[in-house]
């Protein structure tokens, strides 16, 4: 029995170490290339390089007006995410706390919006906002709030759940108003999950490229992936600036990431299982 069970530990653990290799290659792609030369990119892509070049990085920053452009990225990225926690954590607090059978079809209508791809309402939405003049920033955070809203509210309505009805009551008895009650008392326990759900539409938003390019028609306010297309002409592609500027645009949330991490898996847990 005992070896058994060593057995499987054994076989979990390489199963595991494969898969961290298979999800980590892409990361070793893309920092080892940046490294590299256009010409030994092309060569061999998978070795090490053979002439470490550091040039590509300030030459990324330099082409992509990394500083005007990440600022662009952040706005809308902070923006966005505020917004989608507001909003989300409150309408899960009314649908969890109402218990009526309007409150679960609505959250059931939710959840259901989250199997429908961007991809089969984008033409018609961005046509609409288009002539309603919201494109832009103000349209793409607009458009965020609706695509990010049902996952959000998904883990909040789990995450809730577990705070105790009693404790509304209790506020109630004590003069607290229901948006005091939802602020000072619910919300706040609710930090695992908030984190979660920041991260996860940080990430989201962060790295879209397909919405922002659908919706951003001025100069000077693309963000970061939508900056990286102009590495990519016509006659040319420049594979190393366009490696060197991802990695400076994905360490953000990378920090940010193994900054809340514990969060972040708490956060899961409450939300799905509970």
């Amino acid at each position: 029995m005992n070896e058994s069970k060593h057995t499987k530990k054994i076989i979990l653990i390489v199963l595991g170490a494969l898969l961290s290799l298979v999800w980590l290659f892409p990361f070793y792609i893309m920092v080892v290339n940046s490294f590299k030369n256009k010409a030994e990119i092309f060569r061999n892509t998978l070795s090490l390089p053979q002439k470490t070049t550091f040039l590509n990085y300030p030459n990324a920053f330099k082409e992509l007006d990394f500083t005007r452009t990440f600022l662009n990225s952040l706005l809308i990225t902070i923006v966005s995410v505020v917004i989608i926690l507001i909003f989300s954590s409150a309408a899960a607090y009314a649908l969890q706390r109402a218990k009526t059978t309007f409150s679960k079809v609505i959250y059931m209508m939710f959840v259901a919006t989250m199997l429908i791809p961007f991809q089969s309402v984008m033409i018609p939405l961005v046509s609409i906002f288009g002539k309603l003049h919201m494109l832009n920033r103000p349209g793409l955070i607009f458009m965020y709030l609706g695509f990010g809203s049902a996952q959000s509210i998904f883990l909040y309505y789990g995450a809730m759940k577990a705070v105790p009805k009693a404790l509304d009551e209790a506020a109630i008895i004590d003069g607290a108003s229901r948006l005091q009650i939802f602020t000072k008392v619910v919300f706040p326990m609710l930090q695992p999950t908030t984190v979660t759900v920041a991260l996860l539409n940080v990430m989201w938003i962060w790295n879209d490229y397909l919405l922002p390019s659908l919706v951003i028609n001025k100069e000077g306010i693309q963000t970061i992936p939508l900056k990286m297309f102009y590495f990519f002409g016509q006659y040319t592609k420049q594979w190393h600036l366009a490696l060197a500027g991802l990695v400076i645009a994905i360490i953000p949330v990378i920090i940010f990431y193994f900054v809340m991490q514990k969060q972040i898996i708490a956060g899961v847990s409450e939300g799905s299982v509970k």
